[in-house]
């Protein structure tokens, strides 16, 4: 199995957790935050595909498919389109409403299919090259990319948890 290969398992493994956490749920569902302030299902996946589209496009040296494919037009956030979630106060958590599952789903496929695309073209020696110099040591691909499937499956998880604390009825 090459690196690319094992990069496309992940990110698979990812689009499965998040339809798992996501799919077929009402606005009201994605939108229900445990205790009143815990992060809820829409914003979790919202912002681990957000990370993800930022961190790939960064990667590649492309647009994000939130600005370059629309996505925050059809989200209508009253967020900047820049914003990925990271720091979001609980108050910035409930901003973020989502109308449907479907449409947060796509997103997430959206960003599955251009993060499969790059990473299939990738070899074992790009994943050395740096990518960001702002950290001591500097990021290399390999580690950009492992910390983006790392934080995705953890968000991934939380959101499964909370679908798992849903009010039934």
């Amino acid at each position: 199995m090459t690196s690319a290969q094992l990069l496309t398992d992940a990110f698979g493994r990812i689009r499965e957790e998040v339809h798992g956490a996501a799919g077929g749920l009402a606005p009201r569902q994605l939108a229900y935050r445990p205790g009143g302030e815990a992060n809820s299902i829409g914003w979790l996946v919202w912002h681990l595909t957000r990370v993800q589209d930022d961190h790939i496009a960064g990667a590649a040296g492309t647009s994000q498919v939130w600005t370059d494919e629309g996505w925050a037009e059809r989200f209508g956030l009253p967020l900047d389109p820049s914003d990925t979630g990271y720091g979001h106060t609980g108050d910035e958590v409930a901003a973020v409403r989502v109308e449907s599952a479907e449409l947060l789903t796509g997103y997430h496929d959206a960003v599955h299919d251009r993060t499969v695309e790059y990473v299939a073209s990738l070899t074992d020696g790009d994943l050395d090259r740096v990518v960001d110099r702002a950290w001591d040591p500097p990021v290399t691909l390999a580690v950009r990319l492992i910390s983006v499937v790392s934080d995705d499956l953890q968000h991934a998880g939380q959101a499964a948890f909370v679908r798992g604390l849903l009010p039934r009825g």
